[in-house]
């Protein structure tokens, strides 16, 4: 079938992108599903960090490639071995999924760690721009279009793995089904799942981008005193009417705030130096942020021993997407996780590039891309 995406043509273009123009908006073909796999229709598609660390060529994928690695939308046709019928995977025709960044395959090594190690299976299909098993479903101009991290939600329909969805309830609008496929687990999951806070113990965020605020959102949810640390203050000001105190970086350095639980999630070294130094002793600081690869912090190794310290390295929220997606669903429901709030704007395929550029300055937290059927069917 014939799909309206978003395909990055080189990885570096100089910013603002609204400019080098990097992405091509039009028409690609898309295959069928194959055995395992399930054709999806979009509805949203979150714009996160991890897109831009591939446009602004931090972690260099091959190109051309079709981007997008948080949405949800409908499932339209199903491979072998999926069935059309509701199966044991809980995936049918007609139902909302989620999709997420890394498939499982439920049968590695990795996957016996319970979310602590990605999947070996799915790493290995995502760095190749592949689908599990070693395919392309994308093509152009009668040539292979790479996949993003098993998904390319930037598009108005999708090709990706069984393993890499989750079905959500009926009840569940698109816009907050898809923050739960990326920011939800990853920001979410770096509290519930790799800092463990203790019942009553403060947790503290270092960086209130979309991931950042997520975790903000779920140790709230979960009862836990939440201090919320940017230099933005517009993020400051929406992390204190979500119930969290709110404080720049000098601030929580000068009064000399120590949590027991602190995540980093801004990406960048200094953040991580700065959650570091606000973690009390025998406190963990969790780290969810992506900087370069060249980029470098300092900390002092002598508390990390003499302050009984720990520091966590948090892939995806250390996440099993089908464990973790249910739980924070029953917490949305109940009241108590507001994801609406992570939604700073709605944006069309055309209005990547400029978006991008927002996201770096840091001037959203969550840009959603939504699709009208009757634009692009």
């Amino acid at each position: 079938m014939q799909i309206i995406g978003a395909v990055l043509e080189r990885c570096g273009a100089p910013a603002p992108w609204a400019e080098s123009r990097p992405l091509t908006v039009g028409p690609l073909e898309l295959d069928p599903p194959g055995p395992g796999e399930i054709a999806v229709r979009i509805e949203a598609a979150g714009l996160c960090h991890s897109d831009l660390s591939v446009v602004d060529g931090n972690r260099v994928r091959p190109t051309p490639m079709l981007l997008g690695h948080e949405a949800a939308g409908i499932v339209e046709a199903a491979g072998d071995g999926v069935g059309t019928g509701l199966d044991s995977t809980g995936i049918a025709v007609g139902t909302r999924v989620v999709m997420t960044f890394l498939p499982r395959c439920g049968e590695c090594a990795e996957c016996a760690t319970d979310g602590r190690l990605p999947c070996s299976v799915g790493s290995a299909a995502n760095a190749a721009g592949e689908l599990v098993g070693g395919v392309r479903r994308l093509h152009r101009d009668g040539a292979d279009v790479h996949h993003h991290l098993g998904v390319s939600a930037f598009a108005t329909h999708a090709v990706v793995s069984a393993t890499s969805v989750v079905p959500v309830p009926d009840d569940v609008p698109a816009d907050v089904a898809a923050l739960l496929g990326c920011a939800v687990l990853t920001g979410g999951g770096a509290v519930l799942n790799a800092g463990r806070p203790a019942a009553g113990a403060t947790v503290a965020v270092v960086g209130l981008g979309g991931v950042g605020m997520a975790a903000l959102l779920v140790a709230r949810a979960l009862g836990h005193e939440v201090v919320g640390v940017d230099t933005v203050p517009a993020k400051l000001d929406l992390a204190r009417e979500l119930g969290a105190r709110a404080l720049t970086p000098a601030e929580a350095l000068d009064e000399g705030l120590r949590a027991p639980v602190v995540v980093e999630a801004a990406g960048n070294p200094r953040a991580f130096e700065t959650a570091y130094a606000l973690t009390a002793p025998g406190g963990t600081t969790v780290t969810v942020g992506l900087p370069g690869p060249d980029q470098r912090a300092s900390i002092s190794p002598l508390s990390l021993t003499a302050e009984a310290r720990t520091v966590v390295g948090s892939y995806l929220g250390s996440a099993v997407p089908s464990r973790d997606i249910p739980r924070y669903v029953e917490l949305w429901r109940a009241g108590r996780l507001p994801l609406e709030r992570l939604v700073s704007a709605r944006i069309g395929l055309d209005e990547l590039p400029r978006a991008l550029d927002r996201l770096a300055a840091g001037e959203e937290l969550r840009q959603l891309i939504t699709f009208d059927e009757r634009k692009t069917a």
